[in-house]
């Protein structure tokens, strides 16, 4: 795939993809195209050598895989890990606040949200809600209002003379959004506004009534390429959708002899600990099934690699102080190894090594980031994976800026470069003799 048509396709699936929900069916609709079958965890699993495959689990997560010639207990997988969350402001179940005459819904912040970017933005609304239908039902759909319904506006400097030096949000009361005037008689059940607008969106689903949601805000703004030169992509959700849809294309794109799997799971923003979460039992149980015995998953493991893509701090320009000096990486300088000591990030140096070795084979450029020694490091799926099913296992990401942010910004040539990279690792029959 050529870059043009990649970044075309990177910012076409960002747009369409508001919440985890939207971003695994946009994913399963390419995987689709690409000849990939669904597979349900709930039947027996009928596997061909050859075949392409993935399932999901809560609506949020995914696992898709090619089984190449060889049995993939002999050869083992090349398998790269993503996650489909992002921090954002997320609806209460009983969301509906009345204040001075505005209705207003109440939020919680999921994950470690950067908050006055939220501010006058134009937010709507878009996630699942699961509903009666007219045969007594409950089911889920996916809804998204695509249009800007909510915002949060910020309080006049003349109201807060001091509101460039020392303004605090407070989540409780500073962050619900206004999405309309209310008169005296007015009345709006939020449930009945979710209601119209599933009905509208969904007119075969003949639904009585919304039951609960699983919703969040987002900015409408779409992704965009910015800069003098076009070079960067601006967009929500960079972290970690980026990566997600470059492993998929990538998986879609390669082909091989050796088995390939793509593993997209959510809540990492919040500790990936749910059913559906990489501290979960999603990827094991697939595993499981791929091998057929407890001795077989053990040899399948221990023959297999997995690269946890997770976009990585780039060197801010303003801020450069925040960052090692010999450990600064730029935006267009290439994918990113990330190493900690502490083993916030999974990578050692055989998995370091097999990384760049792929990299130079490309001549694709390789930094690194490692955090200031007197900060705290984030961390990644990689370890919890490694932790969870002994696979050897290595972080990587592109450099981006203002990551948690409802605004990010990354390198268009770097997410390319990582699908180049990931495309590569895919196709190699043999890895690195040192792993």
């Amino acid at each position: 795939m050529k870059e043009s048509d990649f970044t075309d396709t990177l910012l076409e699936l960002l747009r369409e993809s508001p919440t985890p929900f939207h971003a695994v069916a946009n994913m399963a609709a390419r995987l689709e195209k690409a000849g990939f079958r669904r597979l349900d965890e709930a039947e027996r699993w009928r596997l061909e050598p050859g075949g392409r495959y993935w399932c999901t689990r809560g609506g949020s997560s995914l696992v898709a895989f090619a089984l190449g010639r060889d049995d993939p207990c002999e050869s083992g997988l090349r398998m790269v890990g993503a996650h489909t969350d992002s921090p954002c402001l997320k609806l209460k179940p009983n969301p509906e606040l009345n204040a001075q005459g505005y209705l207003q819904l109440g939020v919680e912040v999921y994950g470690g949200a950067l908050l006055n970017p939220w501010f006058d933005r134009d937010l709507s609304v878009a996630g699942r809600v699961s509903y009666r239908s007219h045969d007594g039902f409950i089911r889920s759909a996916t809804i998204d209002f695509r249009h800007a319904v909510a915002v949060i506006p910020s309080l006049a400097i003349h109201l807060d003379r001091e509101a460039n030096k020392k303004r605090s949000v407070d989540a409780q009361k500073h962050l619900p959004p206004v999405v309309c005037r209310l008169t005296t008689e007015d009345t709006v059940e939020w449930r009945d506004v979710l209601l119209e607008q599933l009905r509208r969106q969904h007119p075969e689903a003949e639904a009585d009534s919304v039951l609960e949601f699983d919703l969040s805000l987002y900015d409408v703004q779409p992704p965009a390429l910015v800069g003098l030169r076009s070079e960067f992509v601006a967009a929500a959700r960079l972290d970690n959708l980026l990566s997600c849809f470059t492993g998929v294309q990538a998986l879609a794109d390669a082909g091989g002899e050796v088995g390939t799997l793509v593993v997209c799971t959510d809540h990492e923003e919040v500790g990936s600990v749910s059913a559906s979460g990489a501290d979960g039992p999603f990827l094991r149980s697939v595993l499981e099934r791929l091998a057929g015995s407890s001795e077989q998953l053990a040899r399948l493991v221990q023959r297999s690699v997995l690269i946890s893509a997770d976009n990585a701090h780039g060197v801010h320009p303003n801020y450069a102080d925040r960052h090692d000096p010999n450990h600064q990486p730029v935006l267009n300088g290439g994918p990113v190894i990330k190493i900690n000591a502490g083993q916030r990030y999974a990578t050692d140096s055989t998995t370091a090594a097999l990384f760049r070795q792929l990299c130079e084979r490309l001549d694709i450029p390789v930094q690194h980031f490692v955090s200031r020694s007197d900060l705290a490091c984030g961390t990644t799926i990689g370890p919890l994976t490694a932790a969870a099913i002994g696979v050897r296992t290595l972080d990587v990401g592109v450099p981006q800026l203002a990551m948690h942010s409802i605004r990010e910004l990354a390198g268009r040539h770097d997410a390319y470069a990582l699908y180049r990279v990931l495309c590569e690792f895919f196709r190699s029959p043999q890895l690195a003799p040192a792993i």
